[in-house]
């Protein structure tokens, strides 16, 4: 039938080129597409069944494309969303970032530390932090120090100020209020650790062990200066700002739950070795320290191994004051103030 229909068309085409051979090209042309179409038709016939499935999977991949695809706003209506900053957070935003950056912390302790090796420390020394640093004679003779000295002990005080836990979980509350005291210079610290602190430097004078005293007391915006700091500087070595966040905050602790916000801590190195690094804490007077700071109310608040728990990178050099009662429990134990607070 499908033949017949060809001759009949071509019968007809025939006819009429006879009877005006002036058009045969244009018919010709004509003819020539007729068939083609009937060709299509033809083809279709026999296949409908393929022709319809391959055109249910073409819609099919349509519909689909259209709900992956992302849509690119523009016009003046639109306005692009600004880049993560820590100047935008503030309040409870601040401990919602920091959540976030502490998050799987356990699963990225290999990777930080083949970022950041003993051997290439990533920490910020007194020189590039540019603060004031005073040996433990300059501070004695400052204070007049002598074994008879009257002083009043912060065992005296209540201990839930000693204690409090401050970290990337934990931000100092906003109600937390103490007075500054002065070391020498323009040391300061909380003034109840100041008889404690002139104590353990004594016995270090003592056993001779020298000591240099620096970075006690930090306000918020040095303390945000520093860590904005580091972020750039991991930046500048091709981390997005967040990969350089997280790497910050195990190297500078996050402003707004730093100890040296308390007042409470301390960084000390030795004339001998004056850069604050893992090193320190093999030299006489980092085992010094870490042997006897529990005797004067301190403990190493960072120590090696408990990374996974602190969040912050082992420091030998950062000294924090908890009361004596509770630094020679928790020294005693070789915990960290976080297993401390959550065996009470």
């Amino acid at each position: 039938m499908n033949e017949s229909l060809k001759e009949r068309i071509i019968s007809a085409f025939g006819r009429t080129m006879k009877k005006y051979p002036i058009f045969r090209g244009p018919i010709t042309v004509c003819l020539f597409f007729v068939l083609l179409v009937v060709r299509f038709c033809m083809m279709i016939s026999s296949n409908s069944k393929k022709l319809i499935s391959l055109s249910v999977l073409c819609v099919f991949f349509s519909i689909s494309c259209s709900f992956s695809a992302p849509v690119f706003q523009t016009g003046e209506d639109y306005e692009e969303e600004p880049a993560f900053s820590m100047e935008h957070l503030e309040g409870e935003d601040i401990t919602l970032a920091t959540e976030y950056v502490v998050e799987d912390y356990e699963e990225e302790i290999s990777e930080r530390e083949d970022l950041v090796s003993v051997d290439n420390p990533e920490i910020e020394t007194d020189e590039d932090m540019d603060i004031d640093n005073y040996s433990m004679d300059e501070i004695l003779a400052e204070n007049e120090w002598n074994e008879a000295d009257s002083r009043p002990s912060a065992e005296n005080e209540t201990e839930e100020w000693m204690t409090i836990l401050v970290n990337k979980q934990h931000p100092i509350p906003e109600n937390y209020e103490f007075t500054l005291g002065t070391i020498t210079g323009n040391l300061q610290c909380d003034e109840r650790i100041i008889p404690d602190l002139l104590d353990m430097l004594q016995a270090a004078k003592n056993d001779n062990i020298s000591l240099v005293i620096c970075s006690p007391y930090r306000n918020l915006d040095r303390q945000q200066m520093l860590f904005n700091r580091k972020i750039n500087s991991y930046m500048g070595r091709g981390m997005s700002y967040m990969e350089a966040y997280k790497m910050a905050s195990q190297a500078v602790t996050i402003p707004g739950s730093s100890e040296h916000q308390l007042g409470l801590a301390l960084d000390i190195y030795t004339a001998s070795y004056m850069t604050l690094d893992a090193g320190f804490g093999e030299t006489k007077a980092g085992i010094w320290l870490r042997e006897h700071c529990s005797e004067y109310g301190f403990i190493l608040r960072y120590p090696e191994g408990k990374e996974y728990i602190t969040g912050i990178e082992y420091e030998p050099w950062h000294f924090r004051y908890v009361g004596k009662e509770a630094a020679t429990y928790i020294m005693e134990q070789g915990i960290c103030l976080e297993e401390y607070i959550d065996g009470q």
